[in-house]
């Protein structure tokens, strides 16, 4: 056994060695370098370097490393940043070339943040890595999910072609040195329910993993080179996805030939053994030994569970539960990795020298943010109101999501600098217009008030107004606090009158006076981490904005004084901070007079990542754990839109979130409808532009949107029958693949073959001509149907946007492979089977997007001769 207390002689010969070894070696020698570090290491320090928080080994000269990195549409929780749109809003864009931009462009913010935050001897923090656990390439089945906003969408193939072509953006070119590595995840089988996540069963049929759960994998792995992948909480076929050896032997290290490392989704380790969760195995010893034996590499784990001590790796070895050669397989990986990345270089040989630490948020970037944002809204319905002939001289802009910075940025964010909301980007788009701003509603309760300063006061008997305010030097309020003053209300500005202010937090306290008597919510008008006590009840905690973990309703007594605190913490320049509250008494006639004095109405309305989302407690109707139980409007929205919706002005409807709503009164009544998804740091830009129609809208839907949540199987259940364009028999609301545009496009079949041998591939050609008067962007869509009553109504086998001038015609092929004309049995074997094929082309599904909005496009038959076995993916 090595000596586990070497001598300092031996500590700086072996620091020199490894110091000269990290700057001389070329990237072709990471494996040689890595084996070499492996090989000094002790069974314990190894053990230290399978922790998402690995440790420094300071006589080897490895310094500390943080696993966990997030950049789902940019860099997330690492302050200022490019947020660009949500991932589902990405999709929406149907544009591979631009998504690979935005990963180069996230990938450069990364190296940024890296070498503004790096210590002096290379070691990192949490956020602010090279390891990027990014993309989501789960598949939405089902958009009561909270966390498909997180994703591409519901179809296996624009999935898998967003899904690599972001993969490809964030790492370059050359494996050997990638800007940073990507993360696919969650592999596998994974699409909620979110309060059920950490122990449910999940048993695909051979088919539906065939056809629909592992493809988007197989591709970010196979083509894409995704240098990571992320295991998730569930289990598969009664095994964990972390310890699933038909996953990640059989499938992915063994048919894929996956080289890289695997992380844990965080506590997925800790499940495998802990009662409520899988209790697949009976200790903690035996979990790790089940994950690492399986190829698990990283644990990400919280502090208090045994899986997250290195010592339990250590004991499941010297219990014979484990081979030390499985962790050194593990540890060879992950510093591989490293030094692939440049993680143990010294800063004059670190690649990418050309990165600053100040080239993130920059206003190229902000440039392609807005670029992505204007190309993923998709106009959902339009009875010619827009875009508009003139500038109105008086807009009313109204509704939960006109001025929220929430609804721009989704979960897994970052922060916007200079975020332009719905009504932001209306003012400047309309300069010489009045536009009114009244909330008229909050999104499932009445609308969030300031409390005013006549309610709050220094002592119970309320004779000393204001409240005390305790500021602290650090995110924790530890220690002494810096400055300690009585203000008027629990306010703030964050970093005033030096925007740069950062990692401090504060607390209010004080006493409150109800006015009303009923039920109330409370919330900090922030966009950092805070929780509210009332009479020493936590009424709100979103201290940790990636695990919010409570937001619940309170009733107050009107004259009654309570005891107030607010705790809150910044991170990065976000401004006004102000304690707000819903209060019983409400009324709408303010919204409904400015829009019958308007001449547009803009109804910003929808969710945002404080109700839709990852495990979270929320109490309100239509809403259970992030997950939604209801596809409709919230009802006070909904009511509020139906009286605007009676005046009968002009009314455009703008719906931010990340998933399917029942818009079905809006779609009978209102004229013009916008999904905007969560469209990032420039979404209220991108927003006024299309309804000023500065430019022609051609976003299409990556999901189904159903009438009723009614329509659909339920929800745990995990069979595809009955879900997404491809299986569902009844009629959409909005079908996958829809999206309007201000002009219109001709198709004409040009070359097509009218026979293919089974295991061929076939190349179509159509012109696609602009016969509007408007330049826009067509996204062409490649539908194939096969007979037979097990096979899909159609798949999506290719896309292409392109942009056309008015008059403008352009050929557009497309190289079908043998396996676009495939189908799969229910023993999940892919096979070209011999008969008629029906290929569509055009600007939406076969036959139309909806009865009554038909696209265009082509229908071409082929016959298929002979027949071909495929490999499944």
């Amino acid at each position: 056994m090595k000596n586990r207390y070497p001598s300092r002689t031996a500590v700086a010969a072996a620091v020199a060695v490894s110091l000269s070894l990290h700057a001389q070696a070329a990237p072709a020698d990471a494996r040689q370098r890595a084996g070499d570090l492996l090989a000094r290491m002790t069974l314990e320090e190894k053990a230290s370097q399978l922790q998402h928080d690995s440790p420094a080994i300071e006589r080897l000269a490895i310094p500390r490393y943080n696993w966990w990195n997030e950049g789902l549409h940019g860099v997330a929780r690492a302050g200022n940043a490019t947020v660009f749109p949500q991932a589902i809003g990405l999709a929406a864009t149907w544009n591979t070339a631009l998504i690979e931009r935005v990963g180069d462009t996230v990938a450069g913010e990364f190296r940024a943040k890296y070498l503004e935050a790096v210590a002096p001897d290379g070691g990192t923090a949490m956020y602010r890595g090279l390891t990027v656990w990014s993309p989501n390439v789960n598949i939405f089945r089902d958009p009561r999910w909270g966390r498909g906003q997180e994703t591409y969408g519901e179809d296996p193939h624009l999935t898998s072609r967003i899904g690599v072509a972001y993969v490809r953006g964030l790492q370059g070119d050359d494996p050997g040195a990638p800007k940073v590595s990507a993360t696919v995840k969650h592999f596998a089988v994974h699409s909620g329910p979110e309060s059920d996540r950490h122990r449910d069963d999940i048993h695909p049929s051979p088919r539906d993993l065939t056809e629909t759960y592992l493809p988007a994998f197989h591709a970010t792995i196979t083509e894409g080179k995704a240098l990571s992948i992320m295991c998730a909480y569930n289990a598969v076929d009664g095994v964990p996805a972390c310890a699933n050896e038909p996953l990640l032997k059989d499938y992915l290290r063994g048919a894929w030939k996956f080289q890289g490392h695997v992380v844990s989704d965080c506590g997925a380790v800790a499940d495998i053994h802990t009662e409520g969760a899988h209790r697949y195995t009976g200790t903690p010893e035996q979990a790790v030994a089940a994950a690492i034996k399986a190829g698990t590499d990283v644990f990400c784990e919280f502090g208090g569970s045994p899986t997250a001590a290195p010592a339990t790796t250590v004991r499941a070895v010297r219990q014979g539960l484990l081979a030390e050669a499985d962790v050194d397989r593990a540890v060879l990986r992950l510093l591989e990795a490293r030094i692939r990345l440049g993680l143990l270089e010294t800063p004059a040989d670190r690649p990418f020298q050309r990165i600053t630490a100040s080239d993130y948020d920059t206003p190229a970037n902000r440039a392609l943010n807005l670029e992505a944002a204007r190309q993923s809204l998709v106009l959902l319905k339009n009875d010619g109101l827009l875009p508009l002939r003139q500038a109105p001289a008086r807009i009313a802009v109204i509704g939960p999501n006109a001025d929220s910075v929430d609804a721009l940025v989704g979960n897994y964010n970052g922060t916007p600098s200079h975020p332009v909301t719905v009504l932001q980007g209306l003012r400047a788009r309309f300069p010489n217009a009045r536009v009114d701003y009244i909330e008229g509603t909050g999104w499932v309760a009445p609308p969030l008030q300031d409390v005013p300063a006549s309610s709050l006061c220094l002592d119970e008997a309320c004779t000393r107004p204001g409240v005390k305010l305790e500021r602290y030097d650090n995110l924790a309020l530890e220690g002494a606090p810096a400055t300690v003053e009585t203000i008027a209300r629990a306010e703030f500005k964050w970093g005033w009158p030096n925007a740069y202010d950062r990692k401090t937090s504060a607390r209010w306290s004080g006493y409150l006076r109800a006015t009303e008597s009923g039920v109330h919510n409370f919330r900090l008008k922030s966009n950092q981490g805070y929780r509210i006590r009332v009479d020493g009840r936590l009424v709100t905690d979103l201290w940790d904005l990636a695990w919010p973990t409570s937001k619940t309703e309170l009733s107050l007594t009107a004259g009654k004084v309570y005891r107030i605190e607010v705790e809150a913490q910044q991170t990065g320049w976000d401004g006004d901070q102000q304690l707000q509250w819903t209060k019983p008494s409400f009324d709408d006639a303010a919204a409904l007079e400015a829009a019958r004095q308007a001449d547009l109405v803009v109804y910003a309305a929808g969710l945002n990542w404080q109700l839709e989302g990852e495990e979270m407690t929320v109490h309100a109707p239509g809403f259970a754990g992030g997950d939604r139980t209801s596809l409709d409007l919230p009802a006070p929205q909904e009511a509020l839109l139906e009286r605007l919706g009676a005046l009968g002005r002009p009314l455009v409807l703008v719906n931010l979130s990340g998933s399917a709503m029942a818009l079905n009164w809006a779609d009978r009544n209102v004229p013009a409808i916008v999904q905007a998804w969560y469209p990032g740091g420039e979404g209220g830009q991108a927003i006024a532009e299309l309804i000023a129609g500065d430019y022609s809208p051609a976003g299409r839907l990556p999901v189904t949107f159903y009438k009723s949540a009614a329509d659909l199987p339920p929800f745990k259940d995990y069979g595809m029958r009955g879900r997404t364009y491809k299986y569902f028999r009844g009629e959409p609301l909005y079908p996958f693949g829809h999206g309007l545009s201000y002009t219109r496009f001709r198709y004409t079949a040009a070359a097509t073959p009218k026979q293919v041998c089974a295991g061929c591939a076939v190349t179509l050609t159509v012109d696609v001509k602009n016969d509007g008067l408007r330049a826009g962007d067509e996204v062409v869509q490649v539908y194939v149907s096969r007979p037979g009553d097990a096979a899909p109504n159609s798949t999506l086998a290719g896309f292409a946007r392109v942009s056309l001038k008015p008059g403008e015609h352009r050929k557009v092929s497309f190289r079908l492979e043998a396996k676009a004309l495939s189908t799969v049995d229910a023993a999940g074997r892919r096979s070209v089977e011999a008969g008629p094929a029906s290929v569509w082309v055009g600007g939406g599904q076969p036959g139309g997007t909806t009865v009554t909005r038909p696209s265009s496009g082509v229908k071409l038959r082929l016959t298929v001769k002979g027949r071909r076995s495929l490999p499944p993916f």
